[in-house]
């Protein structure tokens, strides 16, 4: 914390697959921050959380809740919708119009952010896991590749092994069959990018032609995510500072 200013408030974005939660200050620096698997009882872990963030800086703070269980926070000042907190979030770190893609556990959000920071439109998936982080996840551990591994994989793919299923359950049958048919783990997982990105941009539709991507959220941390995403797009795809954090950022200065 050498250097940085006085912390004035607390951001905590409880998604479906990890709670997160950050200390900022005026400027919006993240002074400190946490990222843990969600628990069932997200009141105990959230207030376990906003107990060691406080004791870390040594004062009461506003709290800024966003995420899927952000009516869950003790003690939150503001309760914001997820768009809200992650238009804010990466506002605060482009300073431009941008289109943000954040790509979490439960849903895929599209936010058109407009020069102001404003929301100028939104789309959003969150019916099917088809579209979001969760389809990779359950297919990854079907097949027993770590998280941290995929890009490795994907790069040494000599082909693309296209997945048609667009249902997750579906589509982890058809993974199943095609190792069974003795397809390459590298091609498979690199159709599995392909065509996750596919719905995505789908999700996304037309965009300006001058529009810049920036890109949020866990699954941004899956380079082969990004190169994929891009690849769909047609566009260089940005992956923000701390992905995983910019919903905690925004909800933590909407709150200060």
């Amino acid at each position: 914390m050498t250097g940085a200013g006085a912390p004035v408030a607390i951001g905590v974005d409880v998604g479906s697959t990890t709670c997160k939660a950050v200390v900022v200050d005026r400027a919006g620096a993240i002074l400190r921050h946490r990222v843990e698997p969600t628990h069932p009882r997200t009141e105990q872990q959230t207030t376990r959380i906003l107990d060691e963030l406080r004791l870390a800086v040594g004062c009461e703070l506003p709290i800024g809740a966003t995420g899927y269980g952000r009516k869950r926070v003790p003690g939150a000042t503001k309760v914001l919708t997820e768009i809200t907190c992650h238009a804010r979030g990466a506002f605060s770190r482009v300073k431009r119009a941008v289109v943000l893609v954040d790509m979490g556990g439960q849903d895929t959000k599209i936010v058109r952010i407009g020069p102001g920071g404003d929301v100028a439109d939104f789309a959003m998936n969150d019916k099917c896991a088809a579209g979001t982080g969760r389809f990779l996840e359950v297919i990854l551990g079907r097949l027993q590749v770590p998280f941290d591994e995929v890009s490795a994989h994907v790069a040494r793919a000599r082909r693309s092994v296209p997945v048609s299923s667009t249902c997750t359950v579906f589509a982890e049958s058809e993974v199943i069959s095609l190792v069974a048919q003795g397809e390459e783990l590298e091609g498979i997982l690199r159709g599995l990018h392909e065509s996750l990105a596919k719905r995505v941009a789908a999700l996304a539709g037309v965009l300006p032609a001058d529009a810049r991507i920036v890109m949020s959220g866990g699954v941004a941390l899956n380079a082969a995510m990004v190169d994929a995403l891009g690849a769909a797009l047609r566009r260089e795809v940005s992956v923000l500072p701390d992905p995983q954090l910019v919903g905690a950022l925004g909800a933590a200065l909407s709150a200060s």
